[in-house]
């Protein structure tokens, strides 16, 4: 069964990282907990992550929003109806134009149901998502994380988590990405939620000069 996470044993599983590692804990003394990030099972969902891919936050919100505002509701049938040129002008590029319309058409015909995805395992997710062009594992560990709430997920590719996984421990900015992994390996089986206080505390914490 999938180890998972929700709103009444969140700050519990903080206490519990915090208790075996000091680093985790000094965030929540300095920041408090972390907000419990969180996003709904549906399409908008996959595209505002999408959007995200190596872009801020605020840029793939302002993505997201332009296109709410153009179709009214964000439907796979209504994303079809766009044109590329329409597509543009809501900030999305041509790339991420592509990868929104094949996961629409995947939704459309069946070759995905995000529904069905709530009971699998992550192995079966990441396989399931990796099929479809434009979604990778970066794409795929937020939304195990945000939407399905699995506890033990580590983003490797996220780089707000890596780089404060590397302020919080003192190491190098040219730590190899196997370090990284090795040192979040031991908050086995509450990777997300370390996770968590790891981009609260990139959040939180004055940035280094």
């Amino acid at each position: 069964m999938t180890n998972k996470f929700n709103r009444a044993n969140y700050h519990s599983i903080c206490d519990t990282l915090a208790s075996v590692d000091p680093d985790l804990a000094a965030i929540i003394e300095a920041y408090g907990y972390p907000p419990l990030w969180s996003r709904p099972n549906t399409f908008e969902t996959l595209v505002h992550i999408i959007l995200e891919q190596q872009v801020s936050l605020a840029s793939a919100l302002s993505a997201l929003n332009k296109l709410k505002e153009r179709v009214q509701e964000l439907s796979p049938a209504r994303i079809l109806l766009l044109t590329n040129e329409e597509m543009k002008a809501c900030y999305c590029s041509r790339q991420k134009t592509s990868y929104i319309k094949y996961l629409a058409e995947a939704l459309l015909s069946g070759q995905l149901n995000l529904a069905e995805l709530e009971d699998e395992s992550d192995e079966v997710i990441r396989t399931k998502l990796s099929a479809l062009k434009g979604i990778g594992n970066w794409t795929v560990d937020l939304y195990v994380m945000f939407v399905l709430q699995h506890a033990d997920i580590f983003p490797a590719g996220d780089l707000a988590a890596v780089n404060a996984l590397k302020r919080v421990k003192n190491l190098p900015t040219n730590t190899p990405k196997e370090v990284v992994i090795a040192i979040a390996e031991q908050w086995k089986p509450y990777r997300t939620v370390a996770t968590m206080l790891l981009w609260h505390y990139y959040l939180s914490a004055p940035k280094k000069k």
